[in-house]
């Protein structure tokens, strides 16, 4: 192919664009006409903020994506892609005499909402918005999944993997937040580890600690009976005696009683404790990407659990609480993946000819389509369910006029 030719896009081509597919999974898996507050604090859904009713300086508030299709429709809004455990804000207080038109009985306030910077149009570390006119460095941002902010790369403190198999980021401040799971990304995170061998102080003493002269090992225990010997080769025979049963000394009470032994509690199982056990480290610094399914092998126990909730972490055992899962929810409940194989089984029915003539047309609405949506997002506005019907009709009548003349 030419530098000048221009690829022809295939109806494949679109169905596999991966850009095309996560938006649209972003905004299938919530109601794009149903205002969001009655069903409470939601998983996941996606949400947006309106700089035009909130600006920065004063309170941040969310929308969900009917409220910014209905209420906030023209006004200058940030895509903030999804939240965890949120609630619209939409014609509560924080919006002065604004009122919902979907839900106008809301709460004053929702005090379990989350906000931060994000809501005023500005991510990282470095405070900057998205994109930014500024930046001479043209990067995708990556959210981490605890506070939900979004990092450059270049801000992130780490080398940033490249890889299919790494779905979540942590970043820094909040691995410091929950520290324990500096463990877990030694074992199940990137990059690789180091072994970290015991100090030498510490194998000297245990070194001092097990020697014993040799006379003394081989003298024999004198417990006779009435006591035990204060010599250490006879204290460890009297410890291996009393694992396999009893020593060869005095009798418990229960033995002399008759009276049953009390069971000894169970040991509860850590899988956090056996991981630092192995000696595995790394730096605590920079950020952390974690591969698919990580979050499965976080340990369970009480002990564990109560460290999760002291650290506001608890949603990390929950594998549904993911951004991942949201998505396939929503592409599910659309069925897009039974849309795609009806769109290509109805293309193999027809001859070359016919296929030809509805690539060409798919190209054409394509362009259009690319066209509309930028003008929309030069414009600062979202798109709307109305807007793409009304682009659909105008397309329809203007391939009417054309096939009439």
């Amino acid at each position: 192919m030419s530098v000048n030719e221009e690829r022809t896009v295939t109806i494949q081509d679109i169905l596999e664009d991966e850009e095309l597919q996560e938006a649209y999974a972003v905004l299938a898996g919530s109601d794009p006409d149903n205002c969001s507050y009655p069903q409470g604090y939601l998983k996941r859904q996606a949400v947006f903020s309106c700089n035009t009713c909130t600006p920065r300086g004063v309170e941040p508030a969310g929308l969900c994506l009917a409220c910014t299709n209905h209420c906030h429709d023209g006004h200058d809004i940030f895509e903030l892609y999804t939240k965890r455990n949120f609630r619209c804000d939409c014609g509560n207080s924080k919006f002065g005499e604004f009122k919902c038109q979907l839900s106008p009985g809301k709460d004053q306030q929702n005090t379990k909402n989350h906000y931060n910077h994000n809501f005023h149009g500005c991510y990282c570390t470095c405070d900057r918005p998205y994109p930014d006119t500024d930046d001479q460095v043209n990067e995708d941002m990556i959210q981490c999944i605890i506070c939900e902010d979004w990092y450059h790369p270049r801000h992130l403190g780490c080398t940033v993997e490249d890889s299919e198999e790494l779905q979540e980021m942590v970043c820094e401040t909040c691995m410091n937040k929950a520290p324990f799971l500096w463990t877990y990304a030694a074992h199940f995170a990137e990059p690789p580890v180091v072994k970290v061998s015991p100090c030498k102080e510490e194998v000297e003493v245990n070194v001092e600690e097990d020697k014993e002269p040799e006379e003394k090992r081989d003298e024999p225990c004198k417990n006779g009976g009435e006591g035990s010997s204060t010599s250490p080769s006879c204290q460890k025979q009297e410890k291996k005696q009393a694992i396999n049963g009893r020593t060869a000394c005095k009798r418990t009470h229960q033995e002399m009683t008759g009276l049953p032994v009390k069971s000894q509690a169970k040991t509860v199982y850590c899988r956090l404790r056996e991981l630092k056990t192995q000696g595995l480290e790394r730096a605590r610094e920079g950020a952390v990407f974690w591969p698919y399914h990580w979050r499965a092998k976080l340990c369970t126990c009480v002990s564990c659990k109560r460290a999760y909730v002291d650290a506001g972490v608890q949603f990390l055992l929950d594998e549904s609480d993911t951004v991942l899962a949201y998505e396939n929810r929503g592409t599910i409940e659309q069925g897009t993946a039974s849309l795609d194989s009806l769109l290509m089984s109805g293309l193999s029915t027809l001859d070359r000819v016919q296929q030809l003539e509805i690539v060409y047309q798919f190209n054409e609405m394509q362009t259009e389509l690319m066209a509309f949506l930028r003008q929309i997002a030069d414009e600062g506005k979202v798109v709307t369910a109305e807007a793409i019907h009304q682009f659909f009709g105008e397309l329809m009548s203007r391939k009417r006029r054309q096939m009439n003349s």
